[in-house]
């Protein structure tokens, strides 16, 4: 709540790139993946990799610390997987992502992922974009993200975001119809 005081505007939030659901409505948390293992942090620690942040299930750190977390991975034999995310650097359980986050989410509510309009920026949006009815990349995204999305806004990082509600708000997004549903089986 510290990174957005209005969570009360939803109604799930996808949190810890996927590995974590949490309901505004009752404060409740849904775990998606085990928490990381506590050897593994400490040796994080003595390798000196800062900053060192642990959630309830993800570990992030930022560059050049990934081959540092790579070879405690495999010197402690974890079956854990390393996320990117622009300079960010992330550990998750295996399998586990903003797509998996985003089907748990999508599974809560009863919905389907024809309902979902997704934005991202960086590498660890590929996964859940690529599940999106409409996937929208804001005009700062890495390059293989903008490739894969229907859309990319003209402004960046969070007036990007704006852009698409906006837009959403004006015309529901009928200016882009053309592009959208390309990933999914249009029912019949």
């Amino acid at each position: 709540q510290m990174a957005f005081p209005r969570l009360d505007l939803f109604t799930c939030v996808v949190a810890e790139n996927g590995a974590l659901l949490y309901n505004p409505a009752d404060s409740t948390e849904k775990l998606l993946g085990e928490a990381p293992p506590r050897q593994f942090i400490q040796a994080l620690q003595e390798r000196g990799v800062t900053p060192l942040v642990t959630g309830r299930v993800i570990v992030a750190s930022l560059h050049p610390h990934e081959k540092t977390i790579v070879d405690v991975i495999a010197k402690l034999g974890l079956e854990l997987q390393v996320i990117f995310n622009k300079g960010a650097v992330m550990v998750l359980p295996t399998g586990m992502n903003k797509a998996t986050g985003l089907i748990a989410a999508l599974q809560e509510l009863k919905l389907s992922a024809h309902n979902v309009v997704g934005i991202g920026d960086a590498e660890n949006d590929h996964s859940f974009l690529s599940l999106c009815e409409c996937s929208v990349a804001v005009a700062n995204a890495i390059p293989s993200l903008k490739e894969q999305a229907d859309y990319t806004t003209k402004a960046e990082n969070g007036d990007g975001v704006i852009e698409l509600i906006e837009q959403l708000l004006a015309d529901d997004l009928k200016t882009l119809d053309q592009r959208v549903g390309r990933r999914h089986t249009q029912s019949t």
